[in-house]
């Protein structure tokens, strides 16, 4: 019945957002419109797929207004150096929410925001 999973994440501005996204390794998988200043954009990396929505598109767009509260969704990403992954997202523009540190005694994870505010979280396994 389903397939394909995606989450999408309603921005203020897409293209800032998806030049942030692109710069850490997404590629671009879609875009409407074509031309001009994006409403939605699809971005890919290693087969995972999120999307960003403005939020006057998808009221325009469907009808209903977005949340526009923050830490409503996080993005997570694996890795397998903590402290490279973190420095590519604040190199790219995301700010610091939490430095590298150990977590449940198996993992190592750091925290930022993107350009638009919402969380990351970098993972990697360790032990």
């Amino acid at each position: 019945m389903f397939s394909n999973p995606q989450v999408v994440l309603f921005c203020d501005d897409v293209d800032r957002t998806a030049d942030f996204y692109r710069r850490v390794g997404f590629e671009e998988a879609f875009r409407s419109p074509a031309e001009g200043p994006a409403r939605h954009v699809d971005l890919v990396l290693d087969g995972a797929r999120i999307g960003l929505a403005g939020h006057d598109a998808s009221s325009e767009d469907h009808g209903f207004p977005t949340n526009r509260e923050p830490d409503r969704a996080a993005v997570v990403l694996w890795c397998d150096d903590v402290e490279a992954g973190h420095s590519r997202l604040l190199e790219a523009g995301a700010v610091e929410l939490a430095e590298p540190h150990p977590f449940l005694d198996t993992l190592r994870i750091a925290w930022s925001r993107d350009p638009e505010g919402h969380p990351i979280q970098v993972v990697q396994r360790v032990g």
